[in-house]
């Protein structure tokens, strides 16, 4: 079956915005591609390719990230104007807080079912210590201890493969979860509220402005179990919920987490953990400065590639 690929260029900072808008115009896959992605290829296989392609590292140091969707090839006249248009949307809304590039956009006709044969051969089991996230399509057996969370999505966000993700399935999984609330702060998949779930918290309030991503995180919740602990809403941030969580985490980008430093503030304990990714390291400095006099103190700081994440504490 072919398939019409989009191209967005866009910058590292933007990207999960990016994405989360493509979903709501496509369910077939969401791919993203950086110099970090290329970095990481060129030093995996360092060992065994005798030359690169010319070209390949000319863009290295560039900040330009490229997002691609791929959509129905009747649907090209009458979506991708319509993509273009809210994508610089977006960027408008943002003020300036969020540098999205030039949202130039490419398209092409592909392979569609090669391609994702392709990303779900790719797609492996990834085990995180304690937890496993593994594709719905893949049949694994966990170790002693070790709990499996599984995921049906065709997209990098939310599976765990992005190190936003992995760095706050990391903070979970040290943190004694059992009889806890959690609350989930732009769910996306469901995949963070369902882990903190089964790792033992009685209950998670998952939210998301993306109306996919709430049906995403509802469907998964239900193929691992834990929709009867979950609620799941479509929500900007959880504006007009009393909710307050023993947990509260925040996978988003630096400049939403400052902005909404004070609401989520008033969702939390005295004593709660706070949980924020989605930073990039330039940004980590200012979003620290921001939480600190609110009452926050910082308990870790992890990096991975160009992201950080940080666990604080309310005092």
């Amino acid at each position: 079956m072919k398939f019409i690929e989009l191209t967005i260029h866009t910058t590292s900072e933007a990207e999960e915005l990016v994405c989360d808008k493509l979903w709501e115009y496509t369910s077939y896959g969401v791919s993203v591609s950086n110099k970090n992605d290329v970095l990481e290829l060129i030093e995996k296989r360092r060992n065994t390719w005798d030359y690169l392609e010319d070209g390949v590292t000319e863009n290295l140091n560039s900040n330009v990230t490229l997002v691609k969707c791929y959509l129905d090839l009747d649907k090209k006249e009458t979506l991708i104007p319509v993509i273009e248009k809210e994508l610089f949307k977006l960027k408008e809304n943002a003020n300036g807080f969020i540098e999205f590039g030039t949202l130039e956009t490419f398209s092409r006709i592909v392979d569609g079912d090669d391609w994702i044969d392709i990303w779900r051969k790719h797609y492996r089991p990834m085990d995180m210590g304690k937890v496993v996230i593994k594709p719905e399509w893949v049949d694994y057996t966990a170790k002693e201890n070790q709990i499996v969370v599984t995921i049906d999505s065709n997209m990098a966000f939310g599976t765990g493969e992005h190190e936003t993700t992995s760095m706050c399935i990391d903070y979970l999984s040290i943190i004694d979860l059992q009889g806890k609330s959690v609350i989930d702060i732009g769910t996306g998949s469901g995949i963070l509220g369902i882990t903190a779930v089964k790792l033992g918290a009685k209950k998670a309030v998952m939210t998301d402005i993306d109306e996919v991503a709430v049906k995403t995180a509802k469907h998964n919740a239900e193929i691992n179990g834990v929709a009867d602990k979950c609620l799941i809403t479509l929500d900007n941030l959880l504006s007009g919920s009393d909710s307050v969580g023993d947990v509260v985490v925040a996978n988003i980008t630096a400049d939403i987490l400052i902005i909404l430093s004070k609401d989520i503030l008033s969702h939390l304990k005295s004593e709660s953990k706070l949980i924020l990714s989605g930073i990039l390291r330039e940004k980590a400095s200012e979003v620290i400065e921001t939480y600190l006099p609110l009452g926050f103190k910082l308990l870790k700081s992890e990096s991975k590639g160009e992201w950080v994440a940080l666990m604080m504490e309310k005092l």
